[in-house]
């Protein structure tokens, strides 16, 4: 897996590393009944007893195997004042199967 961190969500990532006292974690959210929506946020919590480590330009990451199972090959961190951090791509899934035989 490859990450990468753009120069604007590394500036957010070490200042909020220094505010939060806490190492950041990439987590899913998943939600939906039939489908699936996936979508990837960045927390500040404490370390979960079986999440991985990740650094990355001098930040440390953390996530857990069942995030890692939903992030692309490549992952891009990014971060903007609207939006807040924005993490690959998040994703939905209509897989709903139905039969009426």
């Amino acid at each position: 897996m490859m990450i990468t961190i753009t120069e604007e969500a590394k500036n957010k990532l070490t200042e909020m590393i220094v505010s939060e006292g806490k190492i950041p974690r990439i987590d899913a959210e998943i939600s939906g009944g039939c489908g699936v929506s996936v979508k990837f946020l960045i927390v500040f919590d404490e370390p979960r007893r079986n999440d991985l480590s990740i650094e990355k330009d001098g930040i440390q990451l953390r996530l857990d195997r069942f995030t890692k199972r939903y992030l692309d090959e490549e992952t891009q961190i990014d971060f903007s004042e609207d939006g807040g951090f924005l993490v690959g791509e998040s994703f939905a899934s209509s897989a709903c199967a139905i039969d009426f035989d």
